[in-house]
């Protein structure tokens, strides 16, 4: 297997969450062996996605460098890893990536409308040595061995249309496109207000998220998926996984998982080499990850 980038730029315009304002983002190729890089156009920074550029994780997944930032990287890169792209640049001309409707279908459209293109590189793809957890109460995330990559997500709120949800997605291209693309970031109408008096959430509305009062969804459409908040649970955690910088083989399980413990996972996994190690398919055929990013 080889390394990819995609065989055009394309680009597309979008509302930023929580400035509300108009972002351009363009996407480019890269050459082998770049991995994904981020650029601010408008102050002319380059940001590399690596673990120590993120600089929150409260709201969102946020890197920075020299003092400017990027937020909601999520949702577009949750589509990209699940692609397979290891080199890409990411341009922006604001500091957060457009939130569209909330989900990465429309990432996922983009790339198709770009192409994949494979690289004269071989590609590295990280196999999970050792189980790491990252534990907070009764919360945690957690990664294992496993020949394929498998996401394992439960979520409880105490909310009458949430309540306990859990879904498995044994991981392709294919799965993902279908299964969990299409799931919209959530909140809470009390959280919305709160957020827009301190000046944030200016973009959100009813058109990039499933919004709920004490008791209902105030959407008129209704939910997309009956569980669709623990499938968007699972394209955040693809998203927040692809900082380790390759595709992984392994099992990811979370209960109650989130941006911070998603990022205290990466570091913990990366900090200890006989967690892991990183394979060049060297002119060799794995017919397990062909089938999977196909």
């Amino acid at each position: 297997m080889y390394q990819t980038t995609i065989k055009k730029s394309v680009q597309l315009v979008g509302i930023g969450l929580h400035k509300g304002s108009p972002v351009k983002l363009i996407l480019e190729p890269l050459s082998t062996n770049s991995g994904i890089v981020f650029y601010r156009s408008d102050v002319a920074v380059s940001i590399p996605l690596i673990p120590e550029n993120v600089v929150d994780t409260k709201m969102a997944t946020v890197i920075g460098k020299d003092g400017h930032v990027i937020s909601t990287i999520e949702h577009m890169l949750s589509a990209v890893y699940a692609y397979g792209i290891d080199n890409l640049r990411v341009i922006v001309d604001a500091d957060e990536v457009p939130v569209m409707d909330g989900s990465s279908a429309s990432f996922c459209m983009l790339l198709d409308e770009a192409g994949l293109l494979e690289q004269d590189a071989p590609k590295k793809i990280m196999r999970i040595k050792k189980e790491i957890e990252v534990r907070e109460g009764d919360k945690y995330v957690k990664l294992s061995p496993s020949p394929d990559l498998q996401y394992d997500f439960t979520i409880k709120f105490p909310h009458p249309v949430i309540q306990k949800q859990e879904y498995v997605l044994k991981f392709t291209k294919e799965s993902y496109k279908k299964e969990i693309s299409r799931a919209r970031t959530f909140g809470f109408l009390h959280e919305v207000q709160y957020l827009r008096s301190k000046g944030l959430a200016l973009g959100g509305s009813l058109e990039n998220a499933i919004v709920l009062d004490d008791k209902k969804i105030l959407n008129p459409e209704g939910l997309r998926f009956e569980n669709e908040f623990v499938r968007h649970k699972i394209l955040d955690a693809i998203g927040d996984m692809s900082l380790i910088g390759m595709n992984f083989l392994g099992n990811y399980e979370a209960l109650a998982g989130s941006h911070d413990l998603n990022h205290k996972l990466t570091l913990e996994l990366l900090k200890d080499k006989d967690n892991y190690e990183v394979v060049e398919l060297v002119g060799e055929k794995n017919k397990e990850l062909e089938k999977a990013y196909a």
